[in-house]
């Protein structure tokens, strides 16, 4: 029998009174192993009252013991590090290491929220102004609300989410990836078993109506969220309209110009990496190469070589290096941008629509595939396809390549591959992209700097991670004090600027 999932709310897990549930697969098989509840309206504003409730007891914990919960979540992902490491490849379809990977970058952020009683210190002054002392404290706000995608199971709502904002002070609901539930699920257990109280940790998964009212309801102070541009421009509009704070992370199509003194074979297979990793289900993926044309042919016919060599294969399979995309739906969807980019006059040099992987044929399977001679005006080049897509531009110079690159709507990342310092810097200083790697193709920082994405691959003010993370999550308070001496208790006048300058 299909398990059918609860939703959390209030430390309980509660089965939902909904007649819709939605599937969820192992990619690998095509087989469904569970469904997740389509939370009603009420489910979802239960579980927004729970966390309001947690929260008037939360903020007034300690930092420091907040910070030894989130030691103790720490110590339990390491001690169940197999079991979510399986959980996510059978639910994502991430190859082992990938998956593993995936629960590694959740932990990591635990580690740096373990932190907080050093991350939220304010800032103080002693006379500020003669005998008047300032004090700036950081405070939690309140609820948030996160939206998770279905690409990282654990890192995003387990990891970029919830260890921030909690370790801050406040409470969340989390609207959890109804493609991949399990994993986030099954780490909130661990948040418990560790001692969080009831209501401060709060999932569900619904759709997009039910979600509409984490971007109105009254008691959430601010929305995370991980997905598509278009909603991500819709969740930016709706939260400020409700004065809330926003932080959407959206598309991407992050471009590698590959200069003619790279060192060819390393590079292929960075950039082989970056584009198959993940079987391209990341917003850090590296779907374009943009290469000068005295490297271009050799570095083609180098990525085939490469690309041909990976093993497609179940993602919880030791030997497999490329996993299957996560529903049937989203590897057609690929499949047609294919077809696409083929029929806008790119040259497939490499094909992975056909690709059959014995003894698992019903999943949900699509191998490297490689588009050359992609040109600006083609859209597969310039859409975010997610899926081991790589599209292949070819450019006369370094300025051409950046330009071509700048001309993106999309800024997540940038990369460059080349031995040649000076470009190397040039690249850095005139590229649009939040985050830009030399000779690194995924580059994405760790934890204790911002995950900075610009243009219309971000929208807020203040980005996931890092110093901007706190922010995000707290506000400042600025107290100033004075304390009258005895020539001053008497005093019949008051200036108008008593203490501000």
């Amino acid at each position: 029998m299909i398990e059918r999932l609860k939703f959390f709310a209030g430390g309980e897990w509660i089965e939902s009174k909904t007649q819709k549930y939605m599937d969820v697969y192992n990619p690998s098989t095509g087989e469904v192993i569970a469904q997740a509840p389509c939370c009603t309206s009420d489910e979802v504003k239960y579980a927004i009252e729970c966390a309001d409730k947690a929260y008037k007891q939360w903020k007034n914990v300690p930092p420091m013991k907040r910070a030894q919960i989130l030691f103790k979540v720490k110590q339990l992902i390491d001690e169940n590090i197999d079991e979510l490491t399986l959980m996510v490849a059978k639910e994502n379809g991430k190859v082992l290491s990938e998956a593993y990977g995936d629960v590694l970058k959740a932990r990591e952020v635990t580690e740096l929220a373990c932190g907080i009683p050093t991350l939220m210190m304010g800032e103080s002054i002693m006379d500020a102004s003669s005998g008047y002392d300032t004090v700036l404290y950081r405070e939690p706000l309140g609820v948030f609300a996160g939206i998770v995608p279905f690409n990282f199971p654990a890192m995003i709502p387990m990891g970029w989410m919830t260890p921030l904002c909690i370790a801050a002070g406040n409470t969340i609901v989390l609207k959890a990836a109804s493609m991949t539930p399990m994993t986030c699920m099954k780490i909130a257990q661990l948040y418990k078993q560790a001692g969080l109280p009831d209501g401060v940790l709060n999932i569900v998964t619904c759709s997009r109506n039910e979600a509409e009212i984490l971007l109105e309801h009254e008691k959430v102070k601010g929305v995370t969220f991980v997905g598509s541009t278009s909603i991500g421009k819709h969740i930016y509009q709706k939260c400020a309209s409700h004065g809330k704070r926003v932080q959407a992370l959206c598309e991407a199509k992050n471009h590698a110009l590959v200069l003619n003194d790279a060192v060819l074979e390393r590079t292929a297979q960075g950039i082989v990496n970056a584009y198959c990793g993940c079987a391209g289900e990341r917003c850090m993926a590296l779907p374009v190469v943009v290469a000068e044309n005295g490297i271009a042919d050799k570095l083609v016919e180098t990525l085939i070589d490469f690309s041909k060599k990976l093993k497609v294969g179940p993602a919880y399979h030791e030997e497999s290096q490329l996993g299957p995309l996560v529903t049937k739906q989203h590897r057609d969807s690929v499949a047609r941008w294919i077809e696409k980019g083929i029929e806008e006059g790119a040259k497939p040099v490499l094909d992975g629509r056909n690709i059959v992987v014995k003894g698992f044929e019903n999943g949900f399977y699509l191998g490297p595939t490689i588009l050359d001679y992609v040109t600006p005006e083609m859209s597969v080049g310039n859409c975010e396809i997610f899926g081991p897509v790589l599209c292949v531009k070819r450019v006369s110079s370094f300025d051409e390549g950046v330009e071509l690159i700048n001309a993106n709507p999309f800024a997540n990342g940038a990369v460059i591959y080349t031995q040649n310092g000076y470009y190397a810097r040039e690249f850095a200083n005139r590229i649009h992209g939040g985050m830009v790697g030399v000779n690194v193709g995924i580059p994405v920082p760790i934890s204790i700097f911002p995950f900075s994405g610009h243009k219309d691959s971000f929208f807020g003010d203040l980005h996931t991670l890092g110093k901007d993370g706190v922010r995000f999550y707290t506000e400042t308070k600025v107290v100033t004090t004075h304390w009258f001496k005895e020539k001053e208790k008497a005093r019949e006048r008051v200036d108008t600027w008593d203490g501000t300058i």
